[in-house]
């Protein structure tokens, strides 16, 4: 079993910047990729990011050029660098881990408030 645990979100004004953090615990051995999702109310679960072990990621086009994903293998962790926030990045923000492209893991979620 995978546990992960995120942190850092938050409510900010538009135009500001966010750092999500997300450090994974338990085996890891079937895990390959992590990733970022949030969901907005009303709205489905949809990813922003993810990141494998060899340093590949990917974006959704909503959020290329203002957010960064990064990872530290040594710590099992990852990060949402995100930057230039709209309020329409506001949303619930999960951490996700496994095998690309299926993530079987996740945290509890942590809210992303964004003010105009």
């Amino acid at each position: 079993q995978v546990q992960l645990v995120e942190s850092g979100g938050g409510l900010v004004q538009a135009g500001g910047s966010l750092r999500l953090s997300c450090v994974a615990s338990g085996n890891m051995f079937r895990i390959n990729a992590m990733a970022w999702y949030r969901q907005a109310p009303g709205k489905q679960r949809e990813l922003v990011a993810s990141v494998n072990t060899g340093g590949i990621t990917d974006y959704s086009d909503s959020v290329k050029g203002r957010f960064t994903i990064t990872r530290d293998n040594a710590q099992n962790a990852v990060h949402l660098h995100m930057n230039s926030l709209k309020p329409e990045d506001t949303a619930v923000y999960y951490c996700a881990a496994g095998w690309y492209p299926s993530f079987r893991h996740w945290g509890q979620g942590t809210q992303v408030t964004v003010s105009s």
